[in-house]
């Protein structure tokens, strides 16, 4: 069923079924995200990234847009001031634990965190947060791809994807706390064979972290 709701003084339609991001970026309302998938369902929503704060008239704090379901008269507001100070705080955090070389990386100019923090009108600098960085700077520990942590957002895009291409992930969580990591823990080589095939991972990655590994002839 067709639902109304008003977004920034905007009306717009939505699936009564839709996530509030989904129905404001369906709209062409765009809110910060990074861990979103098109095929998340609000309950199945991650909220990991806490970028797409929104508030809601008759919600006592600001919520996760991607887990709200729309409903019928609702009134949503994206870009209030405390909205904002939300995400800027989130876009430092993530940047805190970020190498920030933009020029070497493959996905510069079509990164995620460049667009959120041009978006937000911030640069690339994490202060008040003190910048902490991962070691090792490379996990090869994928057959054919290369994993590089200080990139990493942990958004877990790479890992659901998977898992909805193949029933079964090649990728996963390890570690706690600062430590997480997405990494290939498998140590069957020939479990990752359809993984250059697919490529899903390289494709949803919104920041370059993972890389085709190339040959000794540069292939």
């Amino acid at each position: 069923m067709i639902i109304t709701l008003t977004v920034d003084d905007q009306t717009i339609q939505a699936q009564d079924d839709s996530s509030v991001l989904s129905a404001c970026l369906s709209a062409g309302i765009y809110i910060p995200h990074l861990c979103w998938l098109e095929t998340d369902a609000p309950a199945d929503a991650p909220a990991a990234c806490r970028l797409c704060f929104v508030e809601i008239d008759g919600f006592r704090e600001s919520v996760a847009a991607c887990a709200v379901t729309v409903e019928n008269g609702m009134t949503v507001h994206t870009g209030t001031e405390a909205v904002r100070s939300l995400q800027k705080t989130a876009l430092k955090l993530l940047l805190s634990v970020h190498r920030v070389e933009c020029k070497p990386c493959p996905a510069n100019r079509a990164c995620q965190l460049q667009n959120i923090a041009r978006f937000l009108g911030v640069g690339l600098g994490c202060k008040p947060f003190e910048r902490v960085l991962k070691e090792p700077e490379v996990d090869v520990r994928h057959p054919l791809l290369d994993c590089y942590p200080n990139r990493c957002v942990l958004c877990g895009i790479c890992v659901r994807i998977c898992r909805q291409q193949h029933q079964q992930t090649r990728l996963s969580f390890a570690g706690r706390g600062f430590d997480t990591v997405v990494g290939y823990f498998d140590a069957d080589p020939d479990a990752a064979a359809d993984c250059l095939s697919c490529r899903a991972c390289l494709e949803y990655c919104p920041t370059g972290a993972l890389v085709q590994r190339l040959s000794d002839d540069g292939l």
